[in-house]
């Protein structure tokens, strides 16, 4: 379990060129889906990566951290630069106003897939994801279920039609993983690839390699 106790300095990568740059800040959103190692080490990407997080965690996903791994919630907290609860929708991004690169819901259940599509926003996780849809921001949705229904794939296909970007964490066996860790590492870097992230953690394709 990685835990960190202090933060980057956001004036380190401030500069680039003798030129100032805002620092890049994203929303991280946690559901009850399987798979919550995703969630936690893309804050921990992140942090290293200097990105401002704005992390929501769902009750289910406080039930499926604990049940899947040895972090606690304020382990995984304290990897956020600001935390929010999922009831309060009066949270700087719940509005459009507010500055923003873009949103990972991950892992996202179909649950919020379906909340996100319909456009409720009764909750801050569904009102976030329709704030980046609506601002043409870039938003990605981490699908965690097998097999797909109907209603999941239609739902799927106009969320994807109103701007999202789904991406099942779907293993890559070509970097010949030794370990979950591995695939983990590939998923979540392939995801910040999509904002023009680079962890520089997993191995990319370059062609057949000779054996």
């Amino acid at each position: 379990m990685e835990i960190f106790t202090s933060r980057p300095d956001p004036s380190s990568t401030a500069e680039k060129n003798g030129i100032q740059t805002r620092r890049r800040k994203l929303v991280v959103a946690m559901t009850g889906a399987t798979g919550s190692i995703l969630g936690i080490k893309m804050l921990i990407a992140l942090r290293r990566l200097n990105v401002e997080t704005h992390l929501i965690i769902s009750k289910w996903a406080e039930a499926t951290v604990k049940y899947e791994t040895d972090y606690t919630i304020s382990n995984i907290r304290a990897l956020a630069d600001h935390v929010y609860n999922i009831h309060d929708m009066a949270a700087p991004i719940s509005s459009g106003s507010f500055r923003i690169d873009g949103m990972i819901v991950v892992p996202c259940s179909v649950k919020t897939m379906a909340s996100i599509n319909s456009g409720i926003c009764d909750d801050l996780i569904s009102r976030a994801a329709d704030v980046m849809l609506k601002e043409r921001r870039r938003l990605v949705l981490a699908v965690r279920e097998t097999p797909l229904s109907n209603i999941h794939l239609q739902n799927m296909l106009s969320v994807s039609q109103a701007g999202a970007i789904i991406f099942p964490p779907v293993p890559a066996f070509y970097i010949k993983p030794s370990s979950v860790d591995d695939l983990v590492d590939h998923s979540v870097g392939r995801m910040l690839d999509l904002f023009d992230l680079d962890t520089a953690e997993f191995e990319r394709w370059e062609g057949w390699k000779k054996q």
